[in-house]
Order: structure tokens, then sequence, then C-alpha cells
């Protein structure tokens, strides 16, 4: 969701008239945009924006701004540690950031007193259909794109701080949605991916059903319908918004790929209601079971917590043998992080660090081992891989991914990008695929 925002405020950026640069120290100004669903990524873009302060002592026209989630999160607070900022930026108020840094340098450029610090956090309605502008580093056609098609989260998990800094759902048109879409296909891309706090709560409220599928299920159908358009996906989901309508996309939407990612967040029953999770491990096992059943060729990832306050060893045993159990390939493991302002942060027996380490040493010794068996499944196979990207490592060769969404390294012409490629795999590790184009294609 940062990726794209951050992409749509460039655009408006270069739609008025400022360039991007290669080299932060070539910038005039640098725009931080934040992240704050763990505590970690919170510290690193403190040290960043105090690291960037420095350079304002030496250079005072120097602009330097904090955007987004830890902007909403911490608002005006920021001062305090970095009072030589001069642009705090909540989540709904991001399109307004060129107006903001005009203001800012008219002021400079008049040889004035140094501005004040702008702080704009308030709520916004609308904000949601502002998020569309794209572009890329290098001016080149866009093969995947992500389009934001809602903001917000009204789920209120205890260990997350997102509905505090996103805000309610709220959703955008659909036909705004499509068009857009359209806009990039017609452009070169040919790979889109969805975006929403809670993707699969699209609309949920503002729009009705239609022979009996959800709006979102409405917008995927739209969307698959688009010529030139190879690939559709989504994140992130929630397993309550896997209704029949949705497995049956899986099993009759062949953009949608081999493919789903279903947060699991933990496998213990007391723990997914002190999480605040509205589902149980059976449920969880059960929807498994039918998108397996809607999509046999399916590959599942998941993100999964370990350490959540009161977590003992048998809660993480259930996670741990459910995890195994589905075996998937892919997953997001994190340690607890301690967000301030949740009903997690305050809860007892919070989890020693230690043994939230061991725990996910564990489960990732079981992704590994299951990624890296079902790679090498897939050695001697002939897969459909999309061409997504010049790979940075080893130079000279295209980086694609699989319908089941896995990546695969291959050798073959720039000029071959964004097409649908048939690869015979010819070598598997835990992480990635390697491969080569089959027959004379």
């Amino acid at each position: 969701m940062n990726v794209r925002d951050s992409e749509a405020v460039a655009a408006l950026l270069r739609a008025r008239g400022y360039a991007m640069v290669e080299d932060e120290a070539q910038a005039d100004i640098v725009l931080l945009n934040t992240c704050s669903v763990r505590d970690l990524a919170e510290q690193k873009a403190l040290g960043k924006a105090a690291h960037l302060n420095k350079r304002k002592r030496r250079q005072p026209r120097f602009l330097v701004g904090i955007l987004g989630c830890m902007a909403q999160n911490r608002g005006a607070e920021l001062l305090d540690r970095l009072p030589d900022l001069d642009l705090v930026v909540g989540t709904q108020k991001l399109h307004h950031v060129p107006d903001h840094l005009d203001h800012l340098v008219a002021t400079l450029r008049g040889q004035g007193p140094r501005p004040a610090t702008v702080v704009d956090l308030d709520a916004e309605a609308g904000s949601q259909n502002e998020i569309r502008g794209h572009v890329s580093a290098d001016g080149a056609p866009q093969i995947s794109a992500y389009i934001s098609i809602m903001q917000g989260c009204n789920m209120h998990c205890t260990f997350c701080i997102v509905p505090k800094t996103r805000g309610e759902e709220r959703s955008r048109p659909l036909d705004d949605i499509v068009r857009e879409a359209e806009e990039l296909v017609a452009n070169g891309t040919r790979e889109i991916t969805l975006l929403g706090q809670i993707v699969t709560s699209y609309g949920r409220r503002e729009f009705p059903m239609a022979d009996g599928k959800t709006p979102f299920v409405q917008l995927l159908e739209r969307l698959h319908a688009i010529p030139q358009l190879h690939r559709l996906r989504f994140t992130s989901p929630h397993p309550s918004g896997f209704k029949a309508d949705l497995i049956a996309a899986h099993r009759d939407l062949p953009k949608l790929g081999e493919y789903a990612h279903l947060p699991l967040q933990s496998g213990s029953d007391r723990i997914l209601r002190a999480m605040n999770r509205p589902y149980t491990r059976d449920t969880y096992r059960r929807l498994i079971d039918q998108l397996r059943a809607a999509q046999p060729q399916i590959w599942l990832s998941t993100d999964v917590i370990v350490g959540f306050p009161g977590e003992t060893d048998e809660d993480f045993a259930a996670t741990r043998d459910l995890f195994q159990e589905i075996g998937f390939p892919m997953a997001y493991l994190f340690k607890y992080s301690t967000r301030t302002g949740t009903p997690a942060a305050e809860m007892p027996d919070q989890v020693p660090a230690a043994i939230a380490e061991e725990r996910h040493r564990e489960l990732m010794a079981i992704l590994e081992a299951r990624s890296l068996a079902r790679h090498q499944e897939l050695v001697g196979t002939t897969q459909e891989v999309l061409a997504q990207e010049t790979a940075r490592r080893p130079p000279g060769r295209l980086l694609g991914r699989t319908r089941g969404y896995r990546k695969v390294f291959f050798d073959a012409p720039a000029h071959r990008l964004g097409e649908l490629l048939p690869i015979r795999i010819t070598r598997a590790t835990v992480a990635a695929l390697e491969g080569e184009v089959a027959g004379d294609c």
C-alpha cells in the first residue's frame, strides 16, 4: 500500500513540475512515506529523518517531510523529536502534498524567514479516490501495477494500528477502478494487483450485491474482461471475505491464476479470540479445503504472528501443527510487535522476546523445507511465466512469476518483457526457480 501511495504522490509532483532524482544527495526535497505496522519500521523512519535533518543544518533550504502512517499515528508529536521537519502529512491528505510543497518553496524563494512546519492530518471525505496516479522510476511501461480500490479497515484486530492510521473503510466507485485499469493496460501493463487494507471488504457498504456476487467479485469479473490484461491479483484479504462467490472466482477466472493469500495469524482458537479474528482454526481449515477443491493447483500463502500476548506452548503448538498440516510454501512470519494504542499492548503475559524468536525459527524451518519441496516438484515442468522485469542479479536475465506467483529467473531479451512465456524449470531453491524458454518461443 505504501509503494502505491508513494507512486501516486510522485505522479502528482511530476505533474506539478517537480522532478525525481536517482541520488538522494542531489534532491532539494526528501519525503519519507512511512509505515506503522511494526515498531521497527517507525524507528527506522525516525532514524532516517534525524540523519536528513543534519543536512538541513548545513543547507537550510533543504526540505524534509514525513508522510503516511507514522505521520498519522504520531502527528505533531513528531516535532518534539524532529523540530526541523517541514511537512507532516497523514494518510488521507497525501494528494495535498504538491500544494504544501509549492507553499514552502515559494516562501523560501522569497528569502523570508523559514516557513512554519505544515501539519495536515485531518480526515477527508473522498480521499480514497485520490490515489490514482501512476509513475515508474525510469518512465518505462509498468508491466505490473497496483491499483488502490479502498482505504481503511473496520476489523479492529487487537494487535493492529491500521484502523487508527488509515481510518474506516471507504471504497472507490467500480467504474473508476475499471477505467484506471483500462488506461494502465493501454500503456503496457499486463498484471494488476488490487490493494486494500481488507481488500475483500471492497464496496460491501456502498454497493449492492448482484446475481449473488459481492461488489469485490463483481469488480474482479469486470477487470478480468479487459483484453490484454494477463494477470489479476489482490492483497490483503481476510478469511471472512472468502465467500462462495470468491471461491468460485478462483475456479472460473483464469487470470487470477493458481494463487491466494489467506492470513491465518494463529492456529489457536484462544489466541484468535484474543486477536479479535472472527474465525476458528476449523473454519479456516475448511476454507483451505474449499479453495483447493475449486482450484486444485492453487498455491497458498499466509501471515502468522508468534509471541502474541498470552501465547502458551500449547497455543504455539496448535499454530505450528496447522501451519505444517496445510503445507504453506509461502508465508510472512512475524514476531509480535507491541504497538502503543492497541488493545494487545495492554494485555498481560507479554511473551519474552527469546521465546518469540525460537517460535519464529521453528516455523521458518518448516516453511523453508516446504517451499523447497514444492519448488523441486516443478523442476522439469514447463510453467507459464509473465516476464515482469530485468533481474538485478545476475545481470542480463529476466525475472517473472508463474501462475502460482513463484519467482523465476531466465535468459531472454528485454523485448520479451510483458509477455507470457513457456519456461522449462531447470533448478529450484527455497526462494525462487530458474529456467529457460521452452521450444522456439
